[in-house]
């Protein structure tokens, strides 16, 4: 039986890949930060099958501490401070997190297992930034508009060094945004999904957005999650953008999201210049060709599909958790 360890289970990658891994047979190990506000809601209906430790990734001993326990043949490192605004308030905590919490996981399989243990580093498609080419693939020059692309494109190019100089199984998924219904209220998607059900059920008035002409390649966060596990499956290590190869805006989502519940979103969409960022990312697209030919591996959600049910579901739990008094107005 193999066993992985993913660091960032808790989280929507997290989730979704733990569950990929059980299918699979694997024996899934976790890393969860010891915090006052411990929040497991999205991996408790496998709570059970799962074993989880507490580590942070600010903390080498601890990495090392949990990878003698857990002896990992697979590392999946998806932990990180990982929501774009939060990167220009905080970038110190950020880069640590992100950039140095990488080197750190790496220098913890260099010491007790660098010739066994194979290591997944979640990249991002915010390394791109202000876009060199369109649509971007693994040779398109990085070029991050924001604290966190900046320490996501460090985490990209410590994983190669160490696969370069020390001849360790490393590979990088260069995701572009992968959504679901457990994606974090404060990414856009989810931002938008919520505030549709609200809105349809009488909860809200309104819903305040930044830039409606940002564009981005939208995908289905389970299908992402076993292009990761694809990766670390190969003979040889290597780098991999996975995308749709298809654009959106953010007012298409808008529009979509609201068409779910047959509302003209035009009646409810205010634009706040506050949640504009300082630098934006305006258009990003990628081309998952490599990864189709050497992984086999494609979308298998549609963005339409995605966003239909990512608003379904946030209408569910918001009927599900509705007041008495709500209830008997029928919501």
């Amino acid at each position: 039986m193999k066993r992985a360890l993913i660091t960032g289970i808790t989280g929507q990658d997290g989730s979704y890949l733990a569950e990929l891994l059980l299918e699979k047979g694997y024996e899934v190990h976790g890393i969860v930060r010891r915090s006052s506000t411990e929040s497991f809601e999205r991996i408790n209906h496998i709570a059970g099958n799962i074993q989880l430790h507490q580590a942070d990734l600010l903390d080498q001993l601890s990495i090392i501490d949990v990878m003698k326990v857990s002896k990992p043949d697979e590392v999946y490192n998806l932990a990180a401070q990982s929501f774009v605004p939060t990167s220009w308030k905080q970038p110190v905590l950020t880069g640590e997190f992100t950039a140095i919490g990488v080197t750190r996981v790496l220098e913890a399989i260099k010491l007790l297992n660098k010739d066994g243990i194979r290591f997944y580093q979640a990249s991002s498609s915010e390394m791109y930034g202000k876009v060199q080419a369109v649509p971007q693939t693994e040779d398109t020059p990085f070029y991050p508009r924001s604290p966190y692309g900046v320490a996501k494109l460090y985490g990209h190019w410590i994983t190669i060094n160490y696969r370069e100089s020390y001849n360790m199984y490393c590979c990088s998924g260069i995701l572009f945004n992968h959504e679901s219904e457990r994606r974090g209220k404060e990414f856009v998607t989810r931002k938008v999904t919520d505030g549709v059900a609200r809105i349809k059920l009488g909860l809200a008035k309104e819903l305040k957005l930044g830039n409606l002409d940002a564009k981005r390649d939208w995908g289905f966060a389970g299908d992402y999650v076993r292009a990761m596990w694809l990766m670390l499956q190969q003979d040889k290590p290597d780098d991999f953008v996975i995308a749709t190869g298809e654009t959106h805006t953010v007012e298409k989502l808008v529009d979509t999201a609201f068409k779910v519940v047959d509302l003209d979103w035009k009646k409810y969409v205010k634009q706040d210049p506050a949640l504009v960022r300082p630098a934006e990312v305006d258009l990003l697209i990628g081309d998952p060709a490599h990864a189709k030919a050497k992984l086999g591996w494609k979308p298998e959600v549609t963005f339409e599909q995605l966003i239909e049910r990512m608003v379904k579901a946030d209408l569910a739990r918001l009927k599900n958790s509705a007041t008495p008094d709500m209830k008997a107005q029928g919501i």
